[in-house]
C-alpha cells in the first residue's frame, strides 16, 4: 500500500514538473549599456540632439531679438510697417517651431536616427534572447529594466489567445 501511494505521488510530481513552465528575467538596460555598438549609437544620437537643440535655440533667440527690436522701434513705425514687422516675427517663430517639430517631433529626425542606429542593435539582442529561450526551454523571458517589466519572449505553449477566443465565440 505504501508503495502504491509513493508511486502515485512520484507520478503526480513528475507530471507537474513536466507541465511546469520555465521563466527568466533579464535587464535590457544592463545588456544594452554593455554593448559597444549601442553606447556608440547613443553617443552619436546625443551629439546630434545637442547640435539640433543649439540650432533651434538660435532660431528662437532670433525671434526674441526681432521682437525686442520691434518693441523699441514701434513708436516711430506706421501701422503698415508694424503689421509687416509683426508678420515677419510670426514667420520667424513659425519657422523655429517647424524646425523644432521636424527635429524632435514624433516622426522627426531624432526618431528616424534612433531607428536607424539603435533598432538594429536591439533587434540583434532580441534575436539572441529568443535563441537563448528556445535553447534553454524557457516559455517566457521578462525584462526588468526601469521601464517596468515587459515580455521579451513567449513560447507558443503559453499563448492561450486562441483558446480564449474560441470560448468567446461559442
Amino acid at each position: 500500500m505504501k508503495k502504491l501511494i509513493l508511486i502515485t505521488v512520484l507520478f503526480v510530481s513528475t507530471l507537474t514538473m513536466a507541465n511546469a513552465q520555465r521563466f527568466c528575467i533579464v535587464d535590457m538596460e544592463y545588456i544594452l549599456s554593455n554593448l559597444k555598438e549601442y553606447t556608440q549609437a547613443q553617443e552619436q544620437i546625443d551629439q546630434l540632439a545637442e547640435q539640433w537643440k543649439t540650432e533651434i535655440d538660435g532660431k528662437f533667440k532670433e525671434v526674441e531679438n526681432a521682437y525686442a527690436k520691434f518693441q523699441a522701434e514701434q513708436v516711430i513705425m506706421s501701422e503698415q510697417m508694424k503689421a509687416k514687422k509683426i508678420e515677419e516675427i510670426e514667420n520667424l517663430e513659425r519657422a523655429a517651431k517647424k524646425l523644432q517639430s521636424d527635429r524632435f517631433g514624433p516622426q522627426g529626425d531624432l526618431f528616424k536616427k534612433r531607428q536607424e542606429l539603435i533598432k538594429p542593435v536591439q533587434d540583434k539582442v532580441y534575436e539572441k534572447i529568443e535563441l537563448y529561450a528556445k535553447d534553454k526551454s524557457y516559455e517566457a523571458i521578462f525584462d526588468k529594466s526601469s521601464a517596468g517589466i515587459s515580455v521579451l519572449f513567449t513560447g507558443d505553449r503559453i499563448d492561450k489567445s486562441d483558446e480564449i477566443l474560441g470560448m468567446i465565440k461559442k
